[in-house]
């Protein structure tokens, strides 16, 4: 008996000593990160940083964190950030935010408040901790723009997963369940609802390097090859899907071809050009391109075209739309 209160003895004083050792290498982790960034011309600062989860756990909690890379221009706040970790299990974390957040980016800011948004990460044992696997849920969201408009959703789901058998290969999934965007007045409510009724893709990417710390800190990994399996926006009777494969080079050019197919795509150009995404002159353009395509295809109200990129260049079919996107992430 009393060699057993010994070993429990000596077996909780080691357990509390890995768990220090654990919970002061997370604490110096973290402020070593932010002092790089803060080295690199980054805001990066949290007014204080607790340790918690004795004996199984380490709990990271920040408060009031706020990120800004001046390179990029985009920028996040919170009132706190979590991750919790199990002292066995370093490599697998759970991320968790609180009900509201902020992103800015060079374009606008975005006021975030959200039910339940977590995420769980899990990464090999090694050193850099390259990204294995990652999954990301929210509850009901509404994102607030600077000039108010609100829109909605009920729920989100993102999943990510390196490929088998690859160094730096990922597949996607995303899905955003109710989304309700804010529309402007001149928008025909009569030609849909409020609602989407699908918003999904799905899609795999291979980088030319891995996800791990090193993306955080120094260049993020650039996607070479993306396969977009499917892309499908269905909002009332109006459909959008897409899929195909595209090569990206060194500066960010994709070449290779898209499949576009869409249901009522008459009504989607003039939601489009509702939206102002596109101007009256160009929606003109191609509607008289895609009709033609369409006459040859057999129905009218419907397209099944290819979305050709080529030349740093896109075109519809057989409609030129302008300069490609540069798919560089910064």
């Amino acid at each position: 008996m009393k060699r057993l209160l010994i070993f429990i003895i000596v077996a909780g004083l080691g357990w509390s000593g890995y768990w220090y050792a654990a919970m002061t290498g997370t604490r110096s982790g973290f402020e070593t990160w932010f002092e790089a960034r803060r080295a690199e011309g980054w805001q990066a600062d949290y007014t204080e940083l607790a340790i918690r989860g004795f004996p199984n756990r380490v709990d990271a909690t920040f408060e009031n964190p706020a990120l800004a890379d001046p390179d990029s221009g985009l920028a996040w706040s919170a009132p706190f950030f979590q991750i919790f970790a199990l002292t066995y299990r370093p490599n697998h974390v759970i991320a968790a935010w609180p009900e509201t957040q902020r992103l800015s980016t060079p374009l606008a800011h975005y006021d975030i408040t959200s039910k339940d948004m977590r995420a769980s990460l899990v990464t090999e044992a090694a050193p850099s901790l390259p990204l294995e696997r990652m999954n990301l849920v929210a509850g009901a969201m509404a994102i607030t723009t600077d000039t108010g408009a609100v829109s909605t959703l009920d729920g989100v789901q993102a999943a990510v997963n390196r490929l088998p058998g690859a160094t730096s290969a990922y597949r996607f999934a995303i899905n955003a369940d109710g989304l309700t965007p804010d529309l402007p007045d001149r928008v025909n409510l009569q030609a849909v609802p409020r609602r989407l009724d699908a918003l999904r893709a799905d899609l795999e990417v291979e980088f030319d390097a891995a996800w791990d710390l090193s993306a955080l800190s120094d260049a993020r990994p650039q996607p070479q090859r993306i396969r977009l399996r499917l892309a499908e926006a269905r909002w009332g009777q109006l459909e959008l899907k897409l899929a195909g494969t595209l090569d990206v080079d060194r500066d960010g050019q994709p070449s290779g071809q898209l499949t576009v197919k869409a249901q009522n795509w008459r009504d989607i150009l003039m939601l489009a050009r509702d939206l102002g995404w596109i101007g009256s002159v160009w929606s003109e353009r191609l509607e008289q391109g895609l009709s033609l395509a369409a006459q040859l295809s057999g129905n009218p109200e419907t397209l099944d075209i290819p979305l050709d990129f080529a030349n740093g260049r896109v075109s519809l079919g057989p409609v030129p739309l302008g300069p490609a996107p540069v798919l560089r992430l910064r």
